[in-house]
């Protein structure tokens, strides 16, 4: 059992001096996006140390954060979720890296050299280059790496990031062979890489774990070397994987083989799963903790107002959208008035009032207004009642249901958590009382929940999406296939082709226009019910500096440190 830190009285000080002083809560802007992928020049991030505490012992560099949930996956070509690539962005490191200010740059690639067209990237990579075992960083696992995501067999949900790549998507459905693949290394230091269409967005894409190399001599001798913390898990970033206890605790240690260590302030980070929310909260307040809430953790409910009137409730935006995904294959919902009636029948506005109460948005679109701005008025009105019963009663006549108590059983599934319970209880009373439907609630741990969703075992299935790069084409090619990361069943050839006709488009405001036509078209068939767009709410001890929490809602520990 934890005990507490011998310095835990930070928070009632912090609370104190918030409380003396009146500071409000902090609200920052996401980061926004480069507009053309041309290589950006590296930056010089700051090395000095911070200045000297008065005392003249130095405070620990041990960061202890909650991890709600078990990593479903620590291999890079293998993982989906928040809590796995928590860990993924502190222990590897792709060709660039998303500096301070959401900006791509060098990272273990030293120079990048674009042709003229933007159809072909040279990576020349760093001498200094190392794996954790002290191996040398070679574009050769580059190459593996990718070309491993992009065989079929291997069942990698993100295998449609690499898509851009020449011929990626032909080699991942059989119709081209991997020596076709447009990613050659030439040498153990330059990787070519050639694109399908010019991609406004490659370099971000390159800091993104589908990306990530593998060490290749380790993952041939060793071909199931993610499963476990060991000698056989081997990685390329800032901090190195000491220990996994699954289901209780990882820690990360900082590597001392990283190509820019001198930069690493932290010694380790201590990442436990835990997941109550009230027990993340008591934790950070009793000094067990340095960190409560996203994006990895959870704050409860019940705390935000009064976090909120002491200041130390942190919100800050992000590319995020919550949403609610129907199983299209499934009755009733395969009936799209049904969807539609289901979708206007909700309260967004009283969700993130009441509910949530984390500063988020109401989303009656799927993409984040950081990325269309129009989506701030969204594509339908919330909480459209009347609307919602019209087309709930024409759908059910073109169903052959009388009536609603004539739908077949409808069950509502989220995982085991308190804001998703709040949220579900809340849909399931407004969907009773708008449209006289029962609702089932079902919930499960996270892990056997999205197993579920995964292989259509739902009917109504909370979910959402944070953005990986800040496009999007990132949001709406979910739904170009009923594969990957698309659950519900759904698909349709006229919004594939809009999807397909956006890549080729060179002019940017015309590809805009093309792809909120592919969004109306989403929108209007509903296979997601759109809720809020989400934010980053957390609370921390204040003397830690410089976690770096990106536009997406991604945590860097790279230039962490306790002052």
């Amino acid at each position: 059992m934890m005990t507490a830190n011998k310095n835990s009285n930070w928070w009632n000080k912090t609370v104190k001096a918030v409380l003396a002083t009146g500071l409000t809560v902090s609200l920052a802007a996401c980061g926004q996006a480069p507009e053309a992928a041309k290589p950006a020049q590296p930056s010089q991030q700051a090395t000095t140390q911070p200045a000297p505490a008065k005392e003249t012992k130095q405070p620990e560099q041990v960061l202890r954060l909650n991890n709600f949930t078990e990593p479903l996956s620590l291999h890079p070509g293998m993982i989906t979720d928040v809590w796995s690539s928590n860990v993924i962005f502190q222990t590897f490191e792709g060709l660039t890296r998303i500096d301070k200010d959401g900006v791509p740059q060098p990272a273990i690639a030293q120079e990048i050299k674009a042709s003229d067209d933007l159809l072909t990237y040279t990576f020349t990579l760093r001498d200094n280059a190392k794996w954790s075992n002290g191996d040398q960083v070679t574009a050769h696992d580059f190459e593996n790496a990718w070309k491993w995501v992009l065989d079929a067999k291997n069942g990698s949900e993100y295998a449609y990031q690499l898509f851009y790549v020449k011929n990626a998507e032909a080699a991942f459905s059989g119709k081209a062979k991997p020596e076709e693949i447009g990613v050659k290394a030439t040498d153990d230091k330059t990787l070519v890489v050639q694109l399908e269409n010019p991609t406004p967005f490659f370099l971000e894409l390159t800091a993104f774990y589908s990306y990530f190399p593998v060490n290749t001599k380790v993952a041939k001798e060793h071909p199931d070397w993610a499963k476990d913390a060991g000698p056989n898990y081997t990685s390329n970033g800032p901090f190195k994987l000491a220990s996994w206890d699954h289901k209780n605790k990882l820690v990360l240690e900082k590597n001392e083989n990283y190509w820019d260590a001198g930069t690493v302030k932290l010694t380790k980070i201590e990442m436990n799963i835990i997941n109550d929310a009230n027990t993340e909260l008591s934790m950070l307040e009793n000094g067990d903790l340095d960190w409560a809430g996203a994006p990895t953790g959870n704050l409860p409910l019940d705390a935000m107002q009064t976090l909120k009137e002491k200041g130390l409730l942190e919100i800050t935006p992000k590319a995020g959208t919550y949403w609610y995904e129907f199983n299209t294959q499934q009755k009733p919902f395969n009936n799209k008035k049904i969807r539609q009636a289901f979708a206007l029948a909700i309260s967004r506005q009283d969700i993130v009032d009441n509910v949530t109460q984390g500063g988020e948005l109401v989303a009656t679109a799927v993409v984040p207004p950081t990325m269309f701005a129009e989506n701030t008025q969204g594509l339908f009105k919330d909480n459209d009642v009347e609307k919602a019963k019209q087309l709930l009663a024409e759908g059910m006549k073109e169903e052959g249901y009388a009536s609603a108590d004539k739908l077949p059983p409808i069950t509502l599934s989220y995982n085991t958590e308190e804001a998703q319970t709040k949220i579900a209880q809340a849909v399931q009373d407004m969907w009773q009382k708008n449209l006289g439907v029962q609702v089932k609630l079902e919930n499960q741990e996270w892990n056997v929940y999205y197993e579920n969703v995964k292989n259509g075992k739902f009917q109504v299935a909370r979910m959402g999406w944070t953005g990986d790069f800040n496009d999007p084409i990132n949001f709406l090619e979910i739904f170009r296939t009923k594969e990957g990361n698309n659950h519900t069943g759904w698909e349709s050839k006229a919004y594939a082709e809009l999807l397909a006709k956006s890549s080729k488009e060179k002019d940017a405001a015309k590809r805009k226009a093309i792809l909120q036509d592919a969004e109306k078209l989403l929108v209007d068939e509903m296979p997601v019910i759109p809720f809020y767009f989400k934010s980053t709410v957390y609370a921390k001890n204040p003397k830690l500096k410089d976690v770096v929490i990106s536009g997406l809602g991604n945590a860097q520990y790279k230039w962490a440190y306790f002052e």
